[in-house]
């Protein structure tokens, strides 16, 4: 064969470099250029790794040379880790062995001991392209699944039996592997029990739950089987990636079909985005506009247990199935309707049955709302201008809307409706483009710094607001939850830093204060998608894993751990940096009607939230069930599901909740979170107001 000229080894390098710079791509989540926050050499370095694994493996398929390559493309660009140590190999074993047996069903502690010491020394053995240990795990866990299809055999005979007092704990992260067979089987019965009692609470009748039961068996043990090396080695590089933080991934190629329609907001579907976390599909976010929200029956941190097409009550269970497979049983065509059964963690767990109609995202669908409160305080009425905002939502390629503009347009509104004061509702919003946060954030100030990124190399790119106009100047609260995210971290921080906002909501937000860059691979291999930087407000302190704190707590359904960034394996600590407030962003002195909050007046508001939140009913059941939850440790009970499920049943048929134009949800401004907002609202305008009465008689004197 003969050699390419140096000549035309240079061009095709450069050709391939132009290539991957045109496929590489920050999340929208960040919403950064390539030539922000990465350098010319990381760039190289990955393409250089990349161009080796596509000269390595040139069909569409993973193979056991390619693991180390692209392991190396993982660690040129992650923000902490930049070589193979022994600590990131004991995670990345750990990671894969909890991504082979998600649920804890198969695999004994004596197994996972074994995969465990012949996984040692295993990078050593990647980078001699040796696989053994990860293929006789396979091996090992295929003959697992094996015995559990004969054992739910035995267990599906004529004899059986519904059990309504088996109590299972369901949540695998609070079980221990089955240390005998014995045990093993023990855990296997409950199990057959509680899915049994999902088929019977479908209106299913023994006979065909246990058939279907016992089908489902059968598709598992062959899914297992029929399962390819590149399946296994996607497996080991995604565990491989999450071992490094929650947020870096690998993207086989059917993930990343899916990753890329949920991107651009255009998925025929319930509109939700999902996740497979032990065994189960979460429901991470609710796209705002998309069937599952709308229905208003769906709520993050939901799981699916079960799917069902059209008005069909014959329910696939998805327990443990590939999360692109229950996607593909999920989404479909436009107008066409799906049953999910939901199964819910609150005082006790509830199960129940949701029929969507599958629909389009459109960004008009989640675009940002206003809506008006009057209240009367100390005999004065006031008018609150409460400001919705689902996302941080931009199509301006396409010439369409973008939110920082349709904020904008609604503060115009509400100065001419002379609103008293202002909520900026971030309470469910998860993220969008940073570059729309960072205008929204300086609708509200005069001009300055909003956010800071930082890479590896500690290189910090700035983001500010440069327009001095200042949109709305008065009173204002920001209303968060631990469901806040991202960019919505961003503003709430900055607008606390600049002391421009008080942030209402449970004792944080949810933390997750790190960038991603998403870079295809070739051959039609997926992606990989790495964490390169870190967020940090104008105060100097990264939203990383603590999320950014509430001025004023009051009480959350969103509360417990499972809504946090640390509960996730592996989070990355928060960092700081310098302060870098700007002093004109605060600067409103020409503004007769505002008054920058102090720590005197942040206390007074949480001493008079305290005592209102004391006495109100709706925040005591929000507590008492919290507590109960906790209290049981995810142990529960099958008669406690099933009986809670009719009862949901029942209340849902007695009462459909209507919903108002546009989706609307026609309680959103009773919800006790919003009418707290609403009275801190109050007590800051009523503070505010006597401070600058006093400062005017001050100043005649």
């Amino acid at each position: 064969m003969t050699r390419a000229s140096p000549r035309r080894r240079v061009r095709t390098i450069l050709v391939m470099f132009f290539r991957y710079v045109a496929d590489y791509k920050w999340v929208a989540s960040f919403g950064l250029p390539l030539n922000k926050g990465i350098s010319v050499t990381k760039v190289l370095t990955s393409l250089f790794i990349l161009f080796t694994v596509s000269s390595v493996s040139r069909a569409n398929d993973l193979g056991c040379d390619t693991l180390y390559p692209l392991m190396n493309g993982f660690l040129a660009q992650h923000l902490t880790f930049k070589k193979f140590t022994p600590e990131l190999e004991q995670r990345s074993i750990n990671q894969f062995v909890k991504n082979l047996d998600p649920s804890k069903l198969y695999l004994m502690e004596g197994d996972v001991t074994k995969i465990k010491s012949d996984m040692s020394d295993l990078f050593s053995k990647m980078s001699g392209k040796k696989c053994d240990a990860l293929d006789n795990a396979q091996k090992l866990y295929e003959k697992r699944v094996s015995e559990s299809q004969e054992y739910a055999k035995k267990v599906l005979s004529d004899t059986f039996k519904l059990d309504e007092n088996t109590s299972i704990i369901l949540d695998p992260a609070k079980r221990t592997y089955a240390k005998t067979v014995g045990e093993l089987q023990d855990l296997q019965g409950r199990y057959i029990q509680f899915q049994i009692s999902n088929y019977l609470t479908s209106d299913m009748k023994l006979e065909e739950a246990k058939k279907q039961l016992l089908h489902r068996y059968e598709v598992t043990l062959k899914h297992v089987t029929e399962s390819k090396s590149d399946d296994l080695y996607a497996i080991f590089l995604d565990s491989f990636a999450t071992a490094l933080d929650p947020h870096s991934n690998f993207l086989s190629k059917d993930v990343l079909e899916d990753f890329e329609i949920t991107m651009r907001l255009s998925l025929e579907g319930i509109g939700a985005t999902l996740s497979s976390q032990d065994g189960y599909t979460v429901v991470e976010n609710l796209i705002p506009g998309g069937a599952a929200a709308k229905s208003g029956e769906i709520e993050p941190k939901d799981k699916i247990i079960s799917v069902a097409q059209g008005t069909s009550n014959k329910f696939e269970p998805v327990i443990d199935m590939p999360l692109r497979d229950v996607v593909k049983l999920i989404r479909g065509k436009k107008g066409t309707k799906v049953k999910l059964t939901v199964l819910r963690q609150g005082k006790t767990v509830t199960k129940h049955v949701v029929e969507l109609t599958r629909d389009k995202i459109d960004l008009k669908d989640e675009a940002a709302k206003l809506s008006y409160i009057e209240k009367t305080i100390n005999n004065k009425k006031m008018k609150i201008g409460v400001i919705d905002l689902p996302s941080f939502y931009s199509d301006s390629d396409n010439g369409e809307r973008s939110c920082s503009e349709d904020v904008k347009k609604l503060i115009i509104e509400a100065n001419a409706h002379k609103v008293d004061g202002m909520i900026l509702d971030l309470s469910k919003n998860g993220g969008g483009v940073l570059g729309e946060a960072v205008r929204v954030a300086g609708l509200f100030i005069k001009k300055g710094n909003v956010v800071e990124t930082q890479d590896s190399d500690g290189r910090v790119e700035n983001l500010a607001d440069l327009d001095s106009a200042i949109y709305y100047s008065g009173p204002l609260v920001v209303l968060t939850s631990r469901l806040s995210a991202s960019a919505s971290e961003i503003v709430a921080g900055a607008l606390q830093d600049y002391k421009r906002a008080v942030i209402i909501g449970s004792d944080h937000t949810f933390g997750k204060g790190s960038v991603q860059a998403v870079m295809k691979l070739r051959n039609d291999l997926g992606a990989i998608k790495v964490t390169t930087g870190m967020f940090f407000t104008p105060g100097g302190d990264s939203t990383q894993e603590k999320g950014v704190a509430s001025d004023v707590r009051i009480p959350s359904p969103y509360t417990s751990k499972e809504f946090s960034e640390d509960a996730l394996d592996y989070a990355l600590p928060k960092k700081s940096l310098p302060s870098f407030i700007s002093p004109e962003g605060n600067d409103l002195t020409s503004v007769s009607h505002y008054i920058p909050l102090t720590p005197s007046l942040i206390s007074d508001l949480q001493k008079d939230s305290k005592t209102r939140i004391s006495k109100d009913k709706e925040f005591a059941k929000i507590e008492t069930e919290l507590k109960e939850s906790e209290s049981k440790n995810g142990v529960v009970k099958l008669a406690d599901i099933m009986k809670k499920s009719m009862e949901a049943t029942k209340e849902k048929k007695a009462k459909k909740k209507v919903k108002g134009k546009d989706g609307e949800d026609p309680d959103y401004l009773t919800q006790p979170a919003m009418k707290e907002a609403a009275n801190i609202l109050g007590d800051l305008v009523t503070l505010e107001q006597k401070q600058m009465t006093i400062a005017n008689k001050t100043g005649d004197n």
